[in-house]
């Protein structure tokens, strides 16, 4: 459930929900220990792996349900974008990995355009 975490080893996985792409969608949040002395590492940096519901250039696919978009857009805004900040990794079920700083300036722009991602114009 939303909120819940999962230990795995010495790790700490928060539960984040992220409705619309398919019933119980999540991503996992993973925060760097205060403590870490590991070379490139940021003490309380997070690391979010999003499967597919959230990816460089937009949220995923919500089988063109603008209703199911809303509801994802809207879980990504307040329960990613709202809460966690720009150095935030995020790595996506597949493609290439981006941070939170990257997307942030294309909000706007994913909510206008909709469920659908729009190819270069020819």
């Amino acid at each position: 459930m939303h909120g819940d975490t999962l230990t795995v080893g010495h790790l700490v996985l928060e539960v984040v929900a992220l409705r619309g792409h398919t019933p119980g969608s999540v991503a996992l949040a993973l925060r760097e220990p205060e403590h870490v002395d590991a070379p490139d590492a940021v003490p309380g940096r997070v690391h979010l792996f999003t499967g597919d519901s959230l990816f460089p250039g937009g949220v995923g696919a919500t089988g063109g349900d603008p209703a199911r978009f809303t509801q994802l857009f809207d879980d990504v805004v307040t329960r990613v974008f709202d809460r966690f900040d720009d150095a935030t990794w995020v790595y996506p079920g597949h493609g290439a990995d981006t941070t939170l700083g990257a997307e942030r300036p294309h909000l706007a722009e994913w909510r206008e355009r909709g469920w659908y991602r729009r190819g270069p114009e020819p």
